[in-house]
């Protein structure tokens, strides 16, 4: 293999380490971490240098070990249901006020007595936050459906619209609209059964 092709190799895992640094979510930065680390560790006994392809080697067993844990436990989630002057709530929504209009720019909460509130709770810790209205046409419009970044493995929103589809199919509600924000809003809002139906706008029938 030629010197220029292993440094490329050496590079590009280099990149995707660094990349894996920037991740909030554990389950991103498991996965890319693994991914540079089978790099290094394949360029390290290419060239010979043994300590590098067996340090980089343990980091992605360390690495599988714990994908393997995240996906095999079985978390124990809630929905909370909670007024919309909940101070707890109020407070959550200002501390994480940056991270949620990242994801939601045009989002501002101001509570008023017509609010569906609720509280994500993953093994009774607060994971995120939903938000939502009923309308006039027998639909649930969607204000906020924030994650923490330590959550966002899709985890959280299949429980969600699985409980609020029951919960809402039995009083009569026939289906939720959802405004993607951004393309990985749009990627997540199709993951959890949305089909897009023109301006941003996203639609899921309860079945």
């Amino acid at each position: 293999m030629s010197s220029q092709v292993l440094e490329w190799i050496g590079y590009s895992a280099s990149i995707i380490i660094a990349l894996s640094m920037t991740m909030s979510s554990i389950v991103k930065f498991r996965w890319i971490n693994l991914t540079g680390a089978l790099l290094f560790s394949i360029y390290g006994f290419l060239i010979g240098a043994w300590p590098v392809g067996i340090l980089n080697g343990i980091i992605v067993l360390t690495d599988a070990y714990y994908l393997v844990l995240i996906y095999s436990k079985k978390d124990v989630f809630e929905i909370l249901e909670v007024s919309p002057y909940n101070k707890y709530l109020i407070r959550f929504l200002d501390f994480h006020k940056k991270d949620i209009n990242r994801y939601f720019p045009d989002f501002s909460y101001t509570p008023n007595e017509g609010a569906l509130v609720y509280l994500i709770l993953r093994n009774m810790a607060v994971a995120g936050v939903f938000i939502a209205h009923k309308n006039e046409d027998k639909a649930i419009e969607v204000e906020l459906d924030y994650v923490l970044p330590e959550y966002r493995d899709f985890k959280n929103g299949k429980f969600v619209y699985y409980w609020l589809s029951n919960k809402f199919a039995e009083s009569g509600f026939t289906r939720v609209w959802a405004k993607a924000c951004s393309k990985s809003h749009k990627k997540y809002l199709t993951r959890m059964g949305f089909t897009e139906s023109g301006g941003n706008h996203f639609l899921k029938i309860f079945e």
